[in-house]
């Protein structure tokens, strides 16, 4: 008889000891730790570090979301990648090399638009054009699902207005009626140097 409660104590105990190390796998597969890249944006410095297997690879100056469009802070994992995406949002604005990280439409992106290092977007964290590119092949390379992205801090003091690239002006000549050349600012995403998604 207790030959037999004995065996039932030691399944009972091996049961648990299996649950246990089922639940710490399934966590480190789940949390961060995992994560073989970990992108941490941090809102008062405007900088970007990504690190790899733990190591710390680059460190970029980053532009976040301006007064009235805050990139939100927290952590995530990365879900989707668009080499070109176009935004519905803010007329079909041009974001080469996105990295998706919330349901809301937050992207980290490419961007020559001025005012790096200072927070001058509508929300995405926004990169220069060749680190962006740099990130997403990384990203790529790896597997979205191993990108955590952490954004961390308040919004800089003062009152920041999203910006815009500046516009190209370029000449067009005028009609035969005798009208001159007139001068016209370019139109389209970063002034004109990624086109509209065609329709």
């Amino acid at each position: 008889m207790q030959g037999g409660v004995m065996k039932r104590i030691m399944c009972v105990r091996d049961l648990l000891l299996r649950g246990a190390l089922f639940a710490c796998v399934f966590s480190v597969l789940t949390g961060s730790a995992f994560a073989s890249i970990v992108i941490k944006v941090d809102k008062p410095t405007q900088t970007m570090t990504v690190s790899v297997d733990g190591e710390m690879r680059y460190r970029w100056p980053v532009s976040t979301g301006a007064t009235g469009y805050s990139t939100p802070i927290g952590s995530y994992t990365a879900f989707r990648l668009e080499k070109m995406h176009y935004s519905v949002e803010w007329d079909g604005a041009g974001m080469p090399h996105s990295i998706f990280f919330t349901s809301r439409g937050h992207a980290i992106h490419g961007s020559n638009n001025p005012g790096m290092g200072t927070p001058r977007s509508r929300g995405c964290v926004r990169l220069s054009l060749r680190n962006a590119e740099t990130l997403f092949n990384l990203v790529e390379t790896r597997g979205v699902a191993t990108a955590k992205v952490v954004v961390a801090g308040a919004d800089p003091a003062g009152n920041w207005a999203p910006t815009s690239a500046p516009g190209t002006a370029r000449a067009l000549s005028g009609s035969q009626s005798g009208r001159g050349t007139q001068v016209r600012q370019r139109r389209g995403p970063f002034g004109g140097l990624f086109r509209r998604r065609p329709r």
